[in-house]
């Protein structure tokens, strides 16, 4: 597809990743987003958004706006802004560290206080290509997901194993459920530098952001800008 063209879409949607650091949330993100991997992926700090574009197996085609957002420590401010406008809300804890696993029910309960009370849950049990150092039973998270009614599924960012499955399988868990205000929109603004074709491929629309919503809502992108550069800037302080 080349970036002149046209891309035809039913549905858009807006999907955020949480979850503990270390999780590999940013490495799911950029799998599904751009069909990339890096081993020695540093925490987030800020917010990265990224669309791409897919066929479901029901042939409804859907943008996807992926909101891949700070590390548990991190984010704690501007928690509204985040999760406001989500269709699908993707929660990830690490197999191989069970803390990360213990910590769902405190991200369970950030969802519950800011997300809308309609959003759909995909809890991901990410890194099983790492068997021998598994900590946390498939067995064991389905029965957290049961609890919650959540859907769930194991991922290897690394192998590419369910990533793109897990998105699919959210999303049309949620589009029967979308007004016919929601076809075709995000209720919410969207940030977006890089775009990705339906086949993986990135490239660039220009440079600044892509804003899209009230003067409000550009307030607060403002604001959590700001406090991504401060945190940049003691970063760099206390080093």
């Amino acid at each position: 597809m080349s970036n002149s063209e046209i891309w035809d879409y039913d549905y858009e949607l807006k999907f955020l990743i949480v979850g503990d650091s270390k999780c590999g949330k940013t490495n799911i993100f950029l799998r599904f987003t751009g069909d990339q991997f890096n081993k020695n992926m540093p925490s987030t700090l800020g917010v990265d958004v990224r669309e791409k574009k897919e066929k479901l197996n029901n042939n409804k085609k859907v943008k996807f706006f992926v909101w891949d957002t700070y590390s548990q420590e991190h984010l704690r401010v501007n928690l509204n802004l985040y999760f406001r406008g989500a269709h699908g809300i993707i929660l990830v804890y690490d197999v191989t560290r069970r803390e990360t696993f213990d910590n769902l029910e405190d991200w369970i309960n950030k969802i519950y206080m800011y997300a809308s009370s309609d959003v759909k849950i995909m809890l991901i049990g990410n890194k099983i290509d790492l068997e021998e150092k598994q900590y946390v039973t498939k067995e064991e998270g389905l029965e957290f997901a049961r609890n919650h009614k959540m859907m769930f599924i194991q991922t290897s960012a690394n192998t590419k194993e369910g990533i793109r499955q897990a998105f699919h399988k959210l999303a049309r868990k949620i589009i029967p459920s979308l007004s016919t205000s929601s076809l075709r929109t995000v209720e919410n603004y969207s940030i977006n530098l890089t775009e990705t074709d339906e086949e993986g491929k990135n490239y660039n629309r220009g440079a600044g952001y892509f804003l899209y919503g009230t003067v409000d809502k550009i307030v607060e992108v403002v604001l959590a800008l700001r406090q991504g550069l401060n945190l940049i800037l003691n970063f760099f302080f206390q080093m």
